[in-house]
């Protein structure tokens, strides 16, 4: 995918838990490219099944397949409405699934009811999924199992955190790259 063939209006966000910080990466992309952000019902509080119906609707009324850009839970809300909804085979050009936040983790599974397990099956689309060596909620070894697991291209970004606003990397031109590239 080049960036002429990439139309901001077809370019989903998919923030994660909380959503993303005007700092985040996902919000500079926003603003920078003019990518479109799905926006949740409850970010605090997340629903599988409310985040689903909401990626469903978006899918649905695009007027083109849309490509996705998920961040922590945002990657496992991919993966369980891929394996759930027809319109995965038809409707998603690709993903770039950044940080995926591993929900079976004691941490997580505590504050995210009813994320877990996380599902673990080929996603009908190209994909590319970006671990990092000390992401403390999801460690390289499980980013890479979700990675062979969901069929997706792995990139390890090194020692970047959740790679979110805390990791300090701006406008992530090199994360941009890998969207550009799938």
């Amino acid at each position: 995918m080049t960036s002429e063939a990439l139309n901001p209006q077809d370019v989903w966000l998919l923030p994660g838990w909380q959503n993303s910080g005007a700092s985040h990466w996902q919000s500079l992309w926003q603003q920078q490219y003019g990518y479109q952000r799905l926006e949740q019902h409850n970010w605090q509080h997340p629903l599988r099944g409310d985040w689903s119906i909401r990626l469903q609707e978006l899918v649905l009324d695009a007027p083109r397949p849309v490509t996705l850009v998920a961040h922590s839970l945002g990657c496992v809300l991919v993966a369980w409405w891929a394996a759930h909804s027809q319109l995965a085979t038809t409707k998603v050009r690709g993903a770039l699934l950044v940080a995926p936040g591993d929900t079976e983790q004691d941490s997580l599974r505590a504050v995210l009811p009813g994320w877990s397990p996380v599902l673990l099956q080929p996603l009908p689309f190209p994909s590319i999924l970006v671990g990092s060596d000390n992401d403390a909620n999801c460690t390289l070894q499980r980013a890479e199992s979700m990675a062979k697991a969901w069929g997706s291209r792995f990139v390890n970004a090194g020692a970047a955190g959740h790679i979110n606003q805390a990791s300090g990397l701006g406008l992530w031109e090199a994360g941009h790259e890998l969207l550009l590239s799938l």
